[in-house]
């Protein structure tokens, strides 16, 4: 199974992480709601210390109720600087409504005396003994006490401020203010011990695997190269259809060499701003190089790898060429790169610029190609090596019967059998499952749907028409199953697949797959004199057939040997030759198709007899398999040899 891809640690960084040492963890953002309850906090502790901690000043009383506690014989002992007198009382006292400036009680006071005052104090507190002291009863604190005291909440929310100020630059740089400022490294995901991929993981591209060894070596063992003078390339494309297992493979490589490995899509580094691309790359092959040796991998480079100049230069993105010569830049190797190795993915490496596949950046191309039946058989035990399965499953013959599928397709149909089993209430899955997973991978799920009768016998001709021509024609792929049970957009389906896999087609052949092709019409024609629009995809499969033949593939003696229309034929058409040239390739399209719908109604006419039992066994079962159609028939099955 295919391990899960890591996540991103910021919404703003373009790329994925893994096996690199992890650096400082991010600074959270600026939160004022927390700043200015943290600020009224700090506000409130300050002043219940400076409560706690500090003296509590005497009350002040009039002369008048001093006088009338010395009398009482309730003050212990006075001090007078002036006519100021502080002192202590034997006993709290109440203070007086209207005197001083607060209530309760008191037992330490301050009061002033009258200045026309005669009324022999001295005598009266040598009378009643009370103490007159040389030192102040209550002390004022110090004026560099109250200097600090004063300025302590002051210093506390400065030092608060300073501390939030602080994170929240380093925020604004790593989050919010990362399109115009520093951006703080990414967070590497570390995955546990041995789960990372590796070679293990990969199956069916065993030759893909020999050349990416290179690479492995060169990141585990650089010594011996830079000994032997040898460099390694600084960038490896990987080129192939969708779902071959690109991405897979540039995880395996960083995996078996045991280097951190950062994947990107290339559409993520592009924004509406100018220059944040090219900033994105920059940062993140400075994060590589500070753990190299190291992979970069960005996948979907065509997004902003495609030609400069000529008529793509119409209505350009500047931002798509700024992050491309950024790309560029950093793989020339004068920001000193080495040890940093760039893999890239693509499915249309054709139209790549020439700068980006050029030696000394990515100068080596490795095709990735849908797998062999070995190399299927391999991938289906992989992805079924956390699936129970029953003893009955045969996962060689399913390989056999899944020519042309990529590593993805595989992946999905153990998935969808897997779910098949779960839906049936089994514990395992079995060889049924993997079958009805794979026609509703290749021919659609069913559909609940009545047809007329009329409808329906006119359905089963056609299907049988296909089947029948394809058991006709010599080298033809075998017929697999029939079916008018109607699945996806289709009312019925005839299942054709080779015995083993092709890498090149005959002329012969290829008219095979034409007459097949319009067997359904030509049924229709033949039994109801009739055409329906049943045959819509019949004709798009035939089209783009025969341009190939006539456009592509030399199939035309009056074309010739030239290719005169491009891959993408059918974005193109009519641009990529001279008019008179085109008007051949229609004629010689159109001759081909009428010869070979000629031949299917002939062949019909002379079979109508295995046409009619083949479609009677249809209306009857609504599913045939390869024994019982080719029985149906009236056909010996003949088992190509290789």
């Amino acid at each position: 199974m295919t391990s899960p891809v890591p996540p991103r640690d910021r919404t703003d960084q373009p790329w994925r992480s893994e096996g690199a040492p992890p650096p400082p963890p991010p600074k959270k953002k600026l939160n004022w709601r927390s700043l200015i309850w943290t600020a009224l906090l700090v506000y409130l502790i300050t002043n219940l210390l400076l409560s706690f901690f500090g003296d509590e000043a005497p009350a002040k009383v009039s002369y008048t109720e001093f006088s009338k506690q010395v009398n009482a014989g309730n003050v212990s002992k006075i001090y007078s600087k002036g006519d100021q007198i502080q002192g202590d009382l034997k006993k709290a006292a109440d203070i007086p409504d209207g005197d001083g400036d607060k209530k309760g009680t008191y037992d330490e006071f301050t009061t002033q005396r009258p200045s026309f005052a005669d009324d022999k104090l001295w005598d009266e507190l040598t009378k009643q003994n009370v103490t007159v002291t040389a030192e102040p009863v209550y002390k004022e604190p110090s004026l560099l006490t109250n200097l600090l005291l004063s300025l302590l909440p002051i210093l506390l929310l400065v030092a608060l401020w300073v501390f939030m100020a602080r994170r929240m630059a380093a925020g604004m740089g790593g989050a919010g203010g990362g399109m115009l400022g520093k951006k703080q490294p990414p967070k590497p995901v570390e995955l546990e011990a041995g789960k990372r991929t590796t070679f293990a993981d990969v199956a069916g591209i065993d030759e893909v695997e020999g050349e990416l060894n290179d690479v492995v070596d060169f990141l585990k063992n650089p010594d011996s190269y830079r000994k032997m003078g040898a460099k390694m390339p600084g960038g490896v494309l990987l080129a192939g259809p969708p779902g071959t297992g690109k991405t897979l493979l540039a995880r395996a490589v960083a995996g078996e060499a045991g280097v951190p490995f950062f994947s990107a899509s290339a559409s993520e580094f592009i924004e509406m701003i100018v220059g944040v691309g090219a900033s994105r790359v920059r940062e993140l092959f400075a994060e590589a190089r500070k753990v190299a040796p190291a992979i970069i991998f960005i996948d979907e480079i065509d997004t902003i790898g495609r030609a400069r100049g000529g008529g793509s230069g119409m209505g350009g993105h500047d931002e798509r060429e700024q992050t491309l010569n950024q790309i560029l830049t950093e793989m020339d190797g004068f920001t000193g790169s080495e040890g940093v190795v760039v893999l890239a993915a693509t499915n249309r490496a054709d139209i790549l610029d020439p700068a980006l596949t050029r030696p000394g950046r990515f100068d080596r191309t490795v095709t990735v190609s849908p797998p062999d039946r070995k190399g299927r058989e391999a991938i289906l035990r992989i992805h079924t090596r956390e699936i129970p399965l029953a003893g009955d499953v045969d996962l060689a013959q399913v390989a056999r019967t899944t020519p042309g599928m990529t590593g993805a397709e595989l992946a999905n149909l153990a998935n969808e059998a897997a779910l098949l089993a779960v839906k049936r209430q089994q514990s395992e899955v079995t060889q049924s499952d993997l079958s009805d997973a794979l026609e509703k991978v290749q021919l659609g799920a069913e559909r609940p749907l009545v047809m007329p009768e009329e409808e329906r016998r006119r359905t089963a001709y056609h299907e049988s028409g296909h089947a029948l021509l394809g058991m006709l024609q010599p080298g033809a792929d075998p017929v697999r199953k029939i079916t008018i049970v109607p699945r996806g957009r289709a009312l019925g389906v005839t299942l054709s697949t080779p015995d083993a896999d092709k890498y090149a087609y005959t002329e012969e052949y290829l008219r095979g797959r034409i007459i097949g092709a319009l067997g359904g019409m030509a049924a229709e024609q033949v039994v109801f004199d009739v055409i329906t629009t049943g045959a819509e995809n019949d004709l798009e499969q035939v089209t783009n057939i025969v341009r190939g033949m006539v456009g592509r593939w030399g199939m035309s003696e009056r074309v010739g040997r030239l290719s005169a229309l491009p891959n993408d034929a059918q974005q193109a058409y009519g641009l990529a030759a001279a008019p008179e040239t085109l008007d051949a390739i229609d004629g010689e399209m159109r001759r081909i198709v009428d010869e070979c719908y000629d031949s299917a109604c002939r062949q019909l006419r002379e079979n109508r007899g295995k046409l009619d039992a083949l479609a009677e066994a249809l209306l009857a079962n609504e599913t045939l398999e390869e024994a019982e159609a080719y029985r149906a028939a009236g056909i010996t099955r003949l088992t190509k040899t290789d």
